[in-house]
């Protein structure tokens, strides 16, 4: 079976990008699902120097490295992906093993502005790039409006976003079952 790793890039419990992460879970399929917690000290080197790898980080380096795709949802704050999010890469990226190496990831992102998140997107790819990940690079899923984009069960309202949605969990599966090259 299959382990799919859901990264959330907001810390808040009721984030629209954790409902996006359910809805991508579920159009995933039948997986052992796991979701990273980025509720990580902020990067810190003399931190690391003195006590070592926060348990917390280790923790994340073992899920990233253990999960046969990923799939990360963030929102967007100030054209940008969140500091969380980027503390998160800062940290995983100092400990030995290059757990992102080769890992099939998907990007998505719900944003309350009118275009869901495209540039935490953008910004999200470029700090994943010297990792080296298999990025699907679309479709692109960004679910502009997002507050409003879910109904009362968590589920996503417009067909267009859940068959963006469908497709891009269809190609993360089949790449997550392809071996690395």
């Amino acid at each position: 079976m299959l382990t799919l790793l859901g990264i959330a890039g907001a810390l808040r419990a009721a984030s629209t990008n954790r409902l996006l992460l359910a809805e991508a879970r579920r159009a995933f399929g039948d997986a052992h699902h796991t979701e990273a917690d980025l509720r990580l000290p902020l990067f810190d080197e003399d931190l690391e120097i003195t006590h070592g790898f926060p348990a917390a980080v280790t923790t994340l380096h073992a899920q990233i490295k253990a999960a046969d795709a990923i799939v990360i949802a963030t929102p967007e704050y100030n054209k940008a992906l969140p500091g969380v999010l980027k503390n998160a890469l800062d940290w995983v990226s100092r400990v030995p093993g290059a757990a992102w190496r080769d890992k099939p990831v998907a990007i998505m992102s719900a944003a309350d502005g009118r275009a869901g998140g495209e540039r935490s997107q953008f910004s999200l790819r470029l700090c994943l790039t010297p990792f080296r990940p298999r990025l699907i690079t679309g479709p692109e899923l960004a679910v502009a409006h997002s507050r409003s984009a879910f109904d009362a069960e968590g589920r996503l309202i417009d067909e267009r976003y859940r068959k963006t949605l469908a497709e891009l969990m269809a190609l993360l599966r089949a790449e997550a079952g392809r071996p690395a090259s």
